[in-house]
């Protein structure tokens, strides 16, 4: 069962009414412009914190956000829309990194801001394994290769080839590709991690409904705080590809992950150049009705 936390409204509070209007879960009751401010079924609060950082007074008093976690916003601060557009657009894979490791207090603020993405409901329910060994970081590489060797042997398969050639002929492209990185991490270059000194795994309980939306939002924040520190960051799509398809069985056990669905993975690292240009996309399709 999920704690229950006290709240109350304070006697300065001013009625304006603002934490009616934001609370998702309507605990806030007002019955009239301007009128008293009353708890409906305290319970359902689903611990948001939109109450307590809409009010202008600090009355709503909520035993999960006491004062010392409550600050003021500085709204001169944020950067402008053009420091944010340009973030956006230099962000990038740099897959050239140094054998540097990532200080720990870049990862601890990758993390940081990861963990303030929104969830559905505000469930919070992710985790984050930070692997920075360098034999868990092989094992992860290993895992992956060993998954793609499965795919490989079956799509080699003399009795099934000729039927997936048919139906799913974009398959085989990719064949030669994961032989090549057999190859060269045999050889001693990995072209899963390639170099990274970290690894981000992001996870949700197994049975979460919002689990891997709630996870790419967690992603994308921890990718932009990344670049605004200097630490490059890579989606690592065929690590994910590769749980999907072993259903996160082995490599969770590895990763003492039991009970848990492994959503986004991020390699980090420190980055042997920074990109000195960027380069505009084209324009998105927007359909508008």
């Amino acid at each position: 069962m999920e704690k229950e936390y006290a709240i109350r409204i304070a006697d300065n509070c001013i009625r304006c009414g603002r934490c009616v209007k934001v609370c998702p879960s309507k605990i806030f009751v007002q019955e009239e412009p301007r009128g008293p401010v009353s708890l409906h079924h305290p319970q359902n609060c689903i611990v948001c914190g939109h109450c307590v950082a809409a009010c202008p007074v600090d009355a709503v008093v909520h035993e999960a956000f006491p004062p010392e976690r409550v600050h003021a916003a500085d709204y001169a601060a944020l950067p402008t829309p053009e420091q944010l557009e340009l973030l956006l657009a230099v962000r990038r894979s740099n897959r050239v990194l140094t054998q540097r490791p990532v200080p720990q207090e870049m990862l601890d603020r990758i993390i940081a801001a990861a963990d303030r993405a929104p969830t559905a409901t505000n469930a919070r329910q992710l985790g984050y394994t930070l692997v920075t060994e360098p034999a868990a970081l092989r094992l992860i590489s290993e895992y992956t290769l060993r998954v793609f060797g499965r795919i490989v042997r079956r799509l080699d398969n003399p009795i099934i080839r000729p039927l997936l050639r048919r139906v799913a002929p974009g398959i085989y492209r990719y064949v030669p590709v994961f032989k090549s990185m057999q190859r060269d991490y045999a050889a001693g270059k990995d072209r899963i991690l390639r170099g990274a000194t970290a690894v981000l795994l992001i996870h949700a309980p197994e049975e979460s409904r919002f689990g891997a939306e709630d996870a790419n939002l967690a992603y994308q924040n921890a990718s932009l705080m990344a670049e605004a520190l200097g630490v490059s960051q890579i989606y690592m799509g065929f690590v994910l590809t590769a749980v999907r398809q072993d259903k996160g069985r082995r490599l969770n056990e590895l990763l003492g992950l039991r009970g848990r669905r492994i959503c986004a993975v991020m390699a980090l690292g420190m980055p042997e150049f920074r990109y000195p240009k960027y380069i505009d996309r084209d324009a998105p399709t927007v359909m508008r009705r």
